[in-house]
C-alpha cells in the first residue's frame, strides 16, 4: 500500500474517532464544539490532501480509460452531494444547537462518511496504489 493510502486511512481513523467522540459529547457543551470543529478542520485538510495528491493520479489514467473515468465521476458526484452536507452540518452545529436535533442530523452525516469511506477504501485507494505499482493483494 502506498504512503498517502496509509495516511489518508489513517485519517479516516482518526476522523470517524472525533465523530464518536463528538456523538457522546453533544453540541451543547465547549467540548463538543470544539471538537466539532477540530472534524471540520480534519476533513477539510484531509479532502484537501486528496485534490492535491490522489485525485491528480486518477485524472490523468482517466484521460484514457473510459473505466477510471466513470468511476471518478462517479466518486465526484457522491461527494459533491456529502460535501455540502458535510459543510451544512457543522455550520449549523458550530455555535451549538438542540441534542435531539443534533443527533437526527448527526446519524445522517455519519452515515454517509462511513459509506463514503468504505467504498474510498474498497475502490479508489485501490486503483490509486495499482496506478503507482502498489499490488493491493500483496503490498
Amino acid at each position: 500500500m502506498s504512503k498517502l493510502v496509509n495516511e489518508l486511512k489513517a485519517e479516516h481513523v482518526v476522523l470517524v474517532n472525533v465523530l464518536g467522540e463528538i456523538k457522546t459529547m453533544g453540541v451543547s457543551s465547549n467540548e463538543g464544539r470544539a471538537k466539532l470543529m477540530a472534524a471540520k478542520d480534519g476533513l477539510l485538510a484531509h479532502l484537501g490532501k486528496e485534490d492535491q495528491m490522489l485525485y491528480p493520479v486518477l485524472k490523468d489514467k482517466a484521460k484514457t480509460d473510459a473505466g477510471v473515468k466513470t468511476m471518478l465521476d462517479t466518486f465526484a458526484k457522491d461527494m459533491d452531494g456529502i460535501a455540502t452536507a458535510a459543510m451544512a452540518f457543522f455550520n449549523k452545529y458550530e455555535q451549538g444547537g438542540s441534542d435531539i436535533e443534533f443527533a437526527k442530523d448527526f446519524g445522517a452525516l455519519y452515515g454517509a462518511l462511513g459509506n463514503r469511506i468504505r467504498k474510498e477504501e474498497a475502490i479508489l485507494y485501490p486503483e490509486f496504489d495499482k496506478l503507482q505499482g502498489y499490488d493491493p493483494v500483496s503490498g
